[in-house]
């Protein structure tokens, strides 16, 4: 592989021409922060869906005392 001018890591495969980036402390934090990004939208999703429901149970229960 061949360094690429200017970009300490990025190479460029001599077979393909594709550029390879190895910086794999980069890559690990980018899965890191998607994996927290998920983790967070999942928990949101699930605080909705449980005020959904306490919002179902407080109309029914208002609906029953009338």
């Amino acid at each position: 592989m061949i360094k690429v001018e200017g970009y300490s890591n990025l190479y460029r495969d001599e077979k393909t021409g594709a550029i390879i980036n190895n910086d794999t402390t980069g890559y690990r934090s980018r899965l890191r922060a998607i994996q927290s990004s998920d983790k967070q939208e999942n928990e949101l999703k699930k605080m909705r869906e449980d005020i959904d429901e306490l919002k179902d149970l407080l109309k029914a229960f208002l609906k029953s005392t009338k």
